[in-house]
C-alpha cells in the first residue's frame, strides 16, 4: 500500500499542532539559561577586578613599585664588552639578592635583630620601619656574598628570601675603568662605555622587553688592546710615584683610523668596587677636563700658519727681545738673543716666535683654524663624559699670540691628540671611535683640517724635534718618534701658578709613515732629582718613551735597524 500526503492530512496536521505547543517553553528556559550564565560571568569578571583594586588600593605603593623594580632588574642582562682581541673587559654574573615580604614577617624586631648580625652596615631603624609594614615585597639588600646568603638562610626567619640577578663585573678592575665606565645596582650602563651602550638601543630594548638573557646577545667589541691598555696605565702609574704627581693620563689613537686603542686617566677607580668612583678628581681627564696645554699647542700654531700660506719653512722671525704690549710681556723660557728660522723656533719652543706667528697670521684666520681643527667646538666621540673647550670671551691682539702658544685657551687632552692625528696621516680630521673602524670608513666620516703638503711638513717638524730639540728623551732608537713637549703653568684660583705645572707629550710614530699617535700627560710633577727641571722634556718625554718602547711591536710597529732604512732621510728636506 502505498500513502500519500493525500490519504492521511490529519496525521501530520495533529503531530505539528503538538511541536508548536512545546517549542516556546524550551525557548524561553533556553533564553533564561544563557541570561544567568551571563551575569555569572559578569558577576565573576567584576569580583575579580573589584579584588585587584581593593588590593592594590590597600598595599603599599612603594611595595608596588619594588615589585616592578624587582623584576626588571633581575630579567635584565647585559652582553659582555671585550676588547679587539676578544678579551672580556665586562661580563654579567649571577648574585642573591635579599628581599622581604613584611606581611608574612611575624617579628619585625627579632627579624631585624638577626638580619644586622650578618649585614651591620644595615640602619636597624630603617629596616625596623620597612619590616613592620604590610607591603608584599621591599629589598632588604641587593647584590650579597654567598657566605651572606647562607648565614641569612641558616636564620630561617620567615618572610624573607632571596632573588637571583645579573650583576656586572670587570675582570680587569680599574685597567679600563674610564673607557668601560660602570653600571649601577639595576644593571644599567651610567658612564663609559656602558651607559653608550643603553643609549645605543639596549635601554629601550630592556623597557620593551627584549635582550633579557645575556646568552642571546653578541658581545661588543672595542677598538681597546687590553695589553697595550696594561702598559698604558702601569707607566702612568710609575710617573706618579716616580714625580709625586697628582694626577697623569694618556692616550693611544690609530692614526690611520682614528680608533682609541688605549686610554687611561689617574687616579681612576674600580667599577667592581666603585666607591671613588663620583670624587671629582677621578674624572677621565682625556675627554670630561679642558686644560691648558701650554706649548703642545704650538703644533696647531704652525699648521695653521704653513696652511694659511703666510708663513714658510725657510721663513724667520726676530726672537732677539721679549714682546711688550700693553701691561703684557711675552718672553721665552731659553732665550737665545737673535733672530730664529720657523723650525728653531719649534726646535726651542720659542714663545715669542710663535707669537709673531700668529700676528702675521691674524686674528680673524686664527679663530677661523680653531674651528677648522675642531678645537672650539665639543668633540664627538662615542664616550658621554665631554667636555667643552674653553675659549677667550674677547680677542686682541694679545689673545692671539698667547692662544698661539695654548695660554689663554682650554681644550680636552682628546681634542689635541686627534687634532694630531690629522696632522700627520695626510690632513684628515678624524672623531675618536672606542669601536673597531677601518681606514676607509674613518676617511669617508673626515673632513680636511690641513693639506698633505702641510701636513709632511709638520711631520719634518715633529721629528726634527725628537732628534734636536725638547723631545729627545722620548726618542726610542728604531721607532722614529716625532713629537712636541708642553709645559703648562697651572691655573690656581684664576692666577698662573709658578712651578706647578701641566707637563704633555704629543708623540706619532714612526713619523715617516705615521701608525699611531700617542698623548702623555703629568699634573704637577716634582724633579726627579734636586738639581733637574720639573719640565715636561723631564719626565713625559720620558713616559711616552717608555710607553714606545714596550707597546710598539704589540701594535704591530717593528723596530728598524740603521741597516734597513735611514729612518732620518726626511731630515734633509729643509
Amino acid at each position: 500500500m502505498t500513502l500519500t500526503l493525500t490519504d492521511h492530512p490529519d496525521m501530520f496536521a495533529k503531530a505539528g499542532r503538538s511541536k508548536q505547543k512545546i517549542a516556546p517553553r524550551a525557548r524561553q528556559d533556553q533564553t533564561r539559561g544563557r541570561i544567568l550564565l551571563t551575569i555569572s560571568a559578569f558577576l565573576l569578571v567584576y569580583g575579580v577586578i573589584a579584588g585587584r583594586l581593593v588590593m592594590l588600593g590597600t598595599s603599599d605603593p612603594a611595595a608596588a613599585a619594588a615589585r616592578g623594580s624587582a623584576a626588571s632588574a633581575i630579567a635584565t642582562a647585559r652582553p659582555d664588552i671585550v676588547d679587539r682581541n676578544g678579551e672580556i673587559l665586562a661580563t654579567d654574573i649571577k648574585t642573591a639578592s635579599l628581599f622581604a615580604e613584611p606581611n608574612k614577617i611575624v617579628d619585625p624586631d627579632e627579624a631585624t635583630e638577626l638580619i644586622t648580625s650578618v649585614l651591620p652596615d644595615l640602619d636597624a631603624g630603617q629596616l625596623r620601619k620597612k619590616l613592620s609594614t604590610q607591603a608584599g615585597f621591599v629589598w632588604i639588600k641587593r647584590e650579597i656574598t654567598p657566605t651572606q646568603q647562607a648565614q641569612i638562610h641558616d636564620l630561617g626567619i620567615p618572610g624573607v628570601g632571596f632573588l637571583t640577578e645579573n650583576k656586572r663585573f670587570y675582570p680587569g678592575g680599574p685597567a679600563a675603568a674610564h673607557i668601560v665606565g660602570l653600571v649601577n645596582v639595576d644593571n644599567q650602563g651610567i658612564a663609559g662605555i656602558e651607559r653608550a651602550i643603553d643609549e645605543r638601543g639596549l635601554g629601550d630594548l630592556h623597557q620593551a622587553g627584549f635582550a633579557m638573557k645575556a646568552s642571546g646577545q653578541e658581545p661588543v667589541r672595542l677598538s681597546i688592546d687590553l695589553r697595550v691598555q696594561h702598559i698604558l696605565r702601569d707607566e702612568l702609574v710609575g710617573a706618579m710615584q716616580k714625580y709625586q704627581a697628582l694626577a697623569a693620563m694618556g692616550v693611544i689613537v690609530n692614526a690611520k683610523t682614528g680608533e682609541v686603542v688605549a686610554l687611561a686617566s689617574l687616579p681612576d677607580f674600580n667599577p667592581n668596587d666603585p666607591v671613588d668612583a663620583n670624587k671629582p678628581d677621578r674624572l677621565n681627564r682625556l675627554t670630561a677636563g679642558s686644560y691648558e696645554l701650554g706649548s703642545v699647542f704650538k703644533s696647531f700654531t704652525f699648521a695653521m700658519a704653513l696652511e694659511s700660506g703666510k708663513v714658510k719653512m725657510t721663513d724667520s722671525f726676530d726672537a732677539r727681545a721679549p714682546l711688550h704690549i700693553g701691561r703684557f710681556t711675552i718672553h721665552d723660557s731659553h732665550s737665545l738673543g737673535r733672530v730664529l728660522s720657523v723650525p728653531e723656533i719649534f726646535q726651542y719652543s720659542s714663545n715669542i716666535g710663535t707669537a709673531r706667528m700668529a700676528l702675521t697670521l691674524g686674528a680673524t684666520l686664527q679663530q677661523q683654524y680653531l674651528k677648522q681643527f675642531g678645537l672650539a667646538t665639543k668633540l664627538k666621540t662615542d664616550l658621554p663624559e665631554v667636555a667643552m673647550p674653553q675659549l677667550p670671551k674677547r680677542w686682541s691682539d694679545v689673545t692671539t699670540m698667547t692662544v698661539a702658544f695654548g695660554h689663554g685657551i682650554a681644550i680636552t687632552p682628546m681634542q689635541a691628540a686627534m687634532g694630531d692625528v690629522a696632522l700627520v696621516n695626510g690632513g684628515h680630521l678624524l672623531s675618536p671611535t672606542f669601536f673597531p673602524r677601518t681606514q676607509e670608513q674613518a676617511f669617508a666620516d673626515s673632513t680636511i683640517m690641513v693639506s698633505k703638503k702641510t701636513s709632511d711638513e709638520m711631520r719634518w717638524l715633529f721629528r726634527f724635534n725628537a732628534v734636536n730639540g725638547s723631545g729627545r728623551h722620548a726618542d726610542v732608537p728604531g721607532y722614529v718618534i716625532g713629537g712636541k713637549t708642553g709645559t703648562a703653568e697651572k691655573i690656581v684660583n684664576g692666577r698662573y701658578v709658578n712651578g706647578h705645572y701641566l707637563n704633555s707629550f704629543l708623540a706619532s710614530f714612526p713619523m715617516d709613515d705615521p701608525q699611531y699617535v700617542l698623548l702623555v700627560s703629568v699634573d704637577d710633577p716634582k724633579p726627579e732629582k734636586p738639581n733637574l727641571p720639573a719640565l715636561a722634556a723631564w719626565n713625559a718625554a720620558f713616559v711616552a718613551g717608555n710607553v714606545i718602547r714596550r707597546s710598539a711591536a704589540l701594535l704591530g710597529v717593528q723596530p728598524r735597524s740603521e741597516n734597513e732604512s735611514h729612518p732620518d732621510a726626511m731630515l734633509v728636506s729643509y
